[in-house]
């Protein structure tokens, strides 16, 4: 995938993220690194919260992955050659 779709596919996951953020009243870094360290487990018992949580995790990792790849190519394309911008003159 190049930066372009990196970009997008980033952009809609964040989407995805804010609406979990604003249910449930923290960022998705916090809540995955609580959900890594086990202080969740309460709320397995919960059929939502356990869904939610679950779809959260799988959605976070997913933007973190794309996140790190679109460092990596950005270091190796350079900023100059990545922008989507060609002068009219």
């Amino acid at each position: 995938m190049d930066i372009h779709g990196l970009v997008i596919e980033m952009k809609q996951l964040e989407r995805r993220l804010t609406l979990y953020e604003e249910k449930y009243g923290i960022l998705s870094e916090d809540f995955y690194a609580a959900l890594s360290a086990g202080k969740l487990e309460g709320f397995d018992a919960y059929d939502e919260t356990r869904t939610d949580f679950s779809r959260w995790k799988g959605i976070y990792e997913t933007w973190v992955r794309r996140r790190s790849t679109y460092g990596e190519q950005l270091q190796q394309r350079g900023v100059v050659e990545a922008l989507r911008v060609h002068p009219g003159y």
